[in-house]
């Protein structure tokens, strides 16, 4: 390379790539980029390194897993069209909103023509089409009864927070509180994998569907096990047009998660909404979050849960960001959970 060439160092090639420093770290350990070395040892990133970044962003974006991306990088196109047709399906979404959307504010012009002025709420409703649900309710304890309200909810729901912080009563209430909502907890592992092959053996349709999306999953990277078909199980049923999932990581090693959250997100904005509880950095990786997915975060002093934006700075987004995990450290975690009290204790706190 020329004496020219501009080289940048990890935090600076970062910012101008607009992740942060540990995914970069984390491309490098998956061998996706190798950065040049200085004389001292440090890591610098040239022209070629930033290109190649850059392309790793982008597939990122797209939905990618980490794992795709290798192939791509390795000249592997067959992952390439059910991508590229979940982002299809997405851009035409956005367009359906985006007419939507027109056509709201061609009424507002109209009714401003015959002296007729907007509410502020119909003003707030041109921010976004969102997915036309919103809930309100009192939040259970340990909230001792705080009003909730969570709008525009999204294809895919983030719930986070440390142990004790009350996320899986929130999800629970969730559950109870939206229309058509089933709660899909921890008994899909405890109650082992009986449950989950009997529905198998007796619909062979829902067979089928399970059997193609573990297929995908596991040539993607992920390893089949029964943790696995029993989610699967779950995501490719019938029936509630809204679910939520307890721990969605439980029972995953690494590879399969980044697996399974790569296809969660190419279901494109028409899918039904999932609400997922998780801990871990390979399910809510926070350089990947896009405009189809929230998170909902319940901090540790019992504070009303918040939607936090994924961005260094805003409100909420430290503590969110210091009770992810990576899926090695929730492995070792796997088994503890929080205490909970009986039912007069919950009483006496509410």
């Amino acid at each position: 390379m020329s004496s020219s060439t501009e080289f940048l160092n990890p935090s600076e090639a970062a910012r101008r790539l607009g992740i942060s420093t540990k995914a970069l770290r984390i491309y490098e350990q998956r061998g996706l980029i190798t950065p040049i070395r200085s004389t001292a040892g440090w890591r610098a990133y040239g022209a070629d390194e930033m290109s190649r970044a850059t392309d790793i962003v982008a597939l990122r974006e797209l939905g990618f897993s980490l794992a795709e991306i290798a192939r791509v990088l390795k000249g592997d196109h067959q992952v390439l069209e059910p991508a590229l047709a979940a982002h299809q399906a997405a851009l035409e979404g956005r367009l359906r909103d985006l007419g939507q959307t027109v056509e709201k504010v061609r009424a507002l012009r109209d009714d401003l023509g015959r002296g007729q002025s907007p509410t502020v709420g119909d003003l707030a409703r041109l921010l976004g089409p969102g997915s036309g649900l919103q809930i309100a309710f009192d939040l259970p304890w340990p909230w001792g009864g705080e009003r909730f309200e969570l709008r525009d909810i999204r294809p895919l729901n983030y719930i986070t927070g440390p142990l004790g912080s009350g996320k899986t009563r929130l999800a629970r209430r969730l559950a109870e509180t939206l229309p058509d909502a089933a709660f899909l907890g921890l008994e899909r592992l405890s109650d082992g994998i009986a449950p989950a092959r009997s529905l198998l053996d007796a619909d062979p349709i829902l067979k089928s569907r399970v059997d193609r999306a573990l297929a995908r999953l596991v040539e993607n990277g992920a390893r089949a096990s029964e943790a696995l078909v029993a989610l699967l199980v779950g995501l490719e049923s019938d029936g509630p047009s809204i679910l939520v999932i307890d721990m969605l990581e439980q029972g995953l090693n690494k590879a399969s998660q980044e697996a399974l959250i790569a296809g969660l997100r190419r279901r494109g904005p028409g899918a039904r909404p999932l609400f997922v509880l998780t801990r871990s950095t390979a399910i809510l990786d926070l350089d990947a979050v896009g405009a189809d997915e929230a998170i909902i975060h319940c901090p540790a002093n019992h504070s009303v849960p918040l939607c936090v934006a994924p961005y260094p700075g805003a409100p909420g987004y430290e503590a969110l960001a210091s009770c992810l995990a990576s899926p090695d450290v929730r492995a070792r975690t796997e088994g503890v959970i929080a205490w909970r009290p009986t039912a007069s204790e919950s009483h006496d706190h509410s």
